[in-house]
């Protein structure tokens, strides 16, 4: 088979590995932002803390074979690979977030908040109005790495046979009888990828200081 057509293969992976990023991140952002909003009205401060320590200070690797090999034994619940690396991806994920966002908040001045709340402005709009805009245009840079580093985890999903572009260079490999360009191939993927999400990072950067200024 010609070299275009492996790299095809391995390409057919880009489905398994958009799935769980856009996966992860749809819960990562989603319950990251909802966790540093809590934590930042204090409620629930400590669990949440200790929630943060205890993804933070374990491998994921360790967090997805618990999600995935784990959970049917005691709860009975049996995820397919993909699932359970979404939602492993996913809270690993909003561990990070939640700092992210939490270092995003505790830049807004104090005096927005007071003045809010002197207003009498609903929170909801004043999160979606007021805060919201103004963290996302300081944490860009960090959410876009946030990003690429999920990007960059979701080939762990290979370890457990989820047939994403890691996996299938893997397997192209196992036919070849020839690690070095099947794994290049799989690199050239995961390397266009992270340069497409810093350019677009990077336009969206620009377009939100021009908005500023």
């Amino acid at each position: 088979m010609s070299f275009f057509s492996d790299l095809a293969y391995v390409g057919g992976g880009l489905a398994v590995t958009f799935l769980l990023l856009f996966g992860g991140l749809a819960v990562g952002f989603s319950l990251g932002l909802l966790l540093a909003i809590l934590r930042h009205c204090g409620v629930a401060v400590r669990p949440i803390r200790r929630y943060v320590s205890l993804l933070r200070g374990t491998p994921l690797l360790l967090q997805l074979s618990l999600i995935y090999f784990a959970l049917p034994t005691i709860l009975g619940i049996r995820l397919n690979v993909v699932w359970a690396g979404v939602i492993a991806f996913g809270l690993n994920s909003s561990a990070y977030m939640s700092e992210i966002f939490r270092s995003g908040i505790g830049s807004i001045p104090r005096g927005q908040f007071e003045a809010v709340r002197t207003l009498r402005i609903p929170a909801i709009s004043a999160w979606r109005d007021i805060y919201l805009p103004q963290i996302f245009a300081r944490i860009l840079p960090a959410l876009t790495g946030e990003i690429i580093a999920l990007l960059k985890e979701t080939a762990l999903i290979a370890t457990l046979g989820g047939s994403d572009l890691m996996r299938r260079s893997q397997v192209l490999a196992a036919e070849r009888f020839t690690y070095f360009i099947p794994l290049c191939m799989a690199g050239l993927y995961y390397y266009a990828l992270v340069c497409l999400v810093e350019r677009f990072g990077r336009k969206l950067e620009r377009r939100l200081c021009h908005a500023a200024g």
